[in-house]
């Protein structure tokens, strides 16, 4: 398995029910230069399996990590490189039995310290902070500041992903505050050249 590291442009997918449109959009973000890829589809009835195999492949081609949200059984099934768990997603102990010591898990903190601190030492590989802006995709999401993001630099040796509104016009703020990578997901594949919004973002670092 690849030396996997958490930076840069961490891409998030959009919902999709249709696989190979998800799939040119996604190699278009790998084109532009993101570093990891997290495979997040709320559709009902998408061919989950089928369209995470194919991340799998596309990351494994262009060198990039790949990540699966909420499902360890389908981080299993494709052999992501990882899992991502939110507050409602289970504990990393029983992922990390599943998964084993080679893969990584990440954990959502939203905007506690403390969370990611518990996680730390739990054997998450790195935490996730946010929603850092108004997010259209969790519109209810609470605000996590910058602050948090200097201060958790300051305290935690796993890096550190900022989420939740990220732009290009407010990506600066989050990695000068501390940040090892942004988590985007319209900015990036809402946009008309996702391969050029992707190098863009992979250039703040």
């Amino acid at each position: 398995m690849k030396t996997i590291s958490i930076n840069g442009l961490y891409a998030i997918t959009p919902d999709s029910d249709d696989r190979d449109a998800l799939l040119r959009k996604v190699e278009a973000g790998l084109t532009g230069g993101a570093r990891v890829i997290q495979y997040r589809n709320k559709t009902e009835g998408a061919p989950h399996l089928e369209m995470a195999k194919g991340i799998a492949a596309l990351c494994r081609q262009f060198n990039a990590v790949f990540i699966v949200n909420d499902d360890v059984e389908l981080a299993l099934q494709t052999d992501a490189d990882g899992v991502h768990l939110g507050r409602d997603d289970g504990d990393i102990a029983p992922a990390r039995s599943s998964l084993g010591a080679g893969r990584i898990i990440g954990v959502s903190c939203y905007g506690s310290l403390a969370r990611a601190l518990e996680a730390q030492a739990a054997g998450a590989d790195y935490v996730a902070f946010g929603s850092m802006f108004p997010s259209s995709t969790k519109p209810q999401a609470p605000h996590a500041p910058l602050s948090l993001l200097t201060e958790a630099r300051q305290v935690l040796q796993v890096p550190i992903v900022a989420i939740g509104g990220i732009t290009l016009h407010n990506a600066p703020q989050v990695v000068d505050a501390g940040a090892d990578a942004v988590a985007v997901i319209s900015a990036v594949f809402d946009t008309p050249d996702i391969a050029q919004a992707a190098q863009a973002f992979s250039n703040l670092f």
